[in-house]
C-alpha cells in the first residue's frame, strides 16, 4: 500500500483504489504501532476517492540522513574524483570497516517532491543526481516503509577534500523524496530494480540501473546504527547509498529532467533549474 501527502491531507492507495484519510497528522499517522494493519483498518471504513492531482513530499517533520559508499560503484567513484587530493583512501577504508558513513542530508523544508525542481550548486561544475533507495524508519527505530530518494551530489567539492562533504550534499534543492511512502508487511526481493534516466531537451543523455541486491551493507544495520546514540521524535528517512554512478565526463545543466524508477514504489521526477 502506499501513502500520499497531498494539499487536501493524506491520500491511501490500497490495491488499485484511493481512499482520502480526512483529519490524520502525517507524523502521528506514520509513527503508529502495526501501521500497515493500522492503514487497512482504516481504508474498510471509507468510500473510494479520486486519484491525487498534486502530490507534496513524504516528509513532515522527519529529518533526512544518508549513507554513503554502500556500493562497490559509490566507492570506486568516490576513489576517483578524491585520488588527486589524497582522499581516496577513506572511502577504501570505509567500505569495509564495520562501522558505515552516515550523514544529515536535509531538514523537512528542504525536501523537494516528485515533479518539483533540484538544482545544482553553481559554485561546482560536476554535478550528478544519485538514485537512492530510502527507508523510512519509525521513531522506534523500525523500518515501516521505503520511498525514492535523489542525492543531487556535487562530485568536484567532495572530492578536493572529504570535509567538503556536508557543501557537496546539503544545499536548497538538494534532495527530493517521492513519489509516495510505501507501506509493505515484507522488505522487498533483493532483485529489485534501481533505475535512473537522465533526458537533456528530450533526448537520454545517462541511464543506468542496479539492484538492492548490490548493496554490501543490511538495511536494519544501517538503520541501528542511525539511531545509536540520536533520537528522532517523528522518525526519519536513511538514503542508502548509490550504485548508480554517471560517468566522470558527465555532469547536470540547467533543464535536464531526472527520472529515478523503483518499480513498487513508482517514479521520481524533478528537473535541474
Amino acid at each position: 500500500m502506499k501513502l500520499f501527502r497531498t494539499p487536501q491531507g493524506v491520500v491511501l492507495q490500497l490495491d488499485c483504489a484511493f481512499f482520502r484519510l480526512p483529519g490524520l497528522d502525517w507524523d502521528e499517522l506514520l509513527n503508529r504501532e502495526n501501521l500497515a494493519q493500522n492503514l487497512r483498518e482504516l481504508a474498510q471504513n471509507l468510500a473510494p476517492a479520486e486519484e491525487p492531482a498534486e502530490i507534496l513530499p513524504p516528509v513532515g517533520k522527519q529529518e533526512v540522513w544518508a549513507a554513503g559508499v554502500t556500493y562497490l560503484r559509490s566507492r570506486d567513484a568516490r576513489m576517483e574524483e578524491s585520488r588527486q587530493t589524497g582522499g581516496d583512501s577513506f572511502y577504501d577504508r570505509v567500505y569495509d570497516a564495520d562501522r558505515p558513513e552516515l550523514f544529515f542530508k536535509a531538514a523537512p523544508w528542504r525536501v523537494i517532491g516528485s515533479g518539483g525542481d533540484v538544482r545544482i550548486r553553481r559554485d561546482s561544475h560536476w554535478n550528478v543526481p544519485e538514485p537512492e533507495f530510502t527507508l523510512f524508519i519509525n521513531a522506534s527505530g523500525k523500518i515501516v516503509g521505503c520511498t525514492i530518494g535523489n542525492d543531487m551530489s556535487s562530485r568536484d567539492i567532495e572530492g578536493e577534500n572529504p570535509l567538503y562533504l556536508p557543501q557537496a550534499k546539503s544545499y536548497d534543492g538538494s534532495c527530493a523524496l517521492g513519489p509516495c511512502l510505501l507501506v509493505a508487511a515484507e522488505p522487498l526481493p533483493p532483485a529489485t530494480a534501481i533505475e535512473i534516466e537522465i533526458r537533456r531537451a528530450g533526448a537520454v543523455v545517462f541511464n543506468g540501473a542496479t539492484s538492492l541486491a548490490q548493496i554490501k551493507r543490511s538495511l536494519p544495520s544501517l538503520a541501528e546504527f542511525l539511531f545509536r546514540e540520536t533520537s528522532f521524535p517523528h522518525g526519519c528517512y536513511l538514503m542508502t547509498g548509490t550504485g548508480v554512478v554517471p560517468p566522470d565526463g558527465f555532469t547536470l545543466a540547467l533543464g535536464d529532467e531526472i527520472r529515478i524508477t523503483i518499480a513498487p514504489i513508482g517514479t521520481l521526477t524533478n528537473f535541474v533549474r
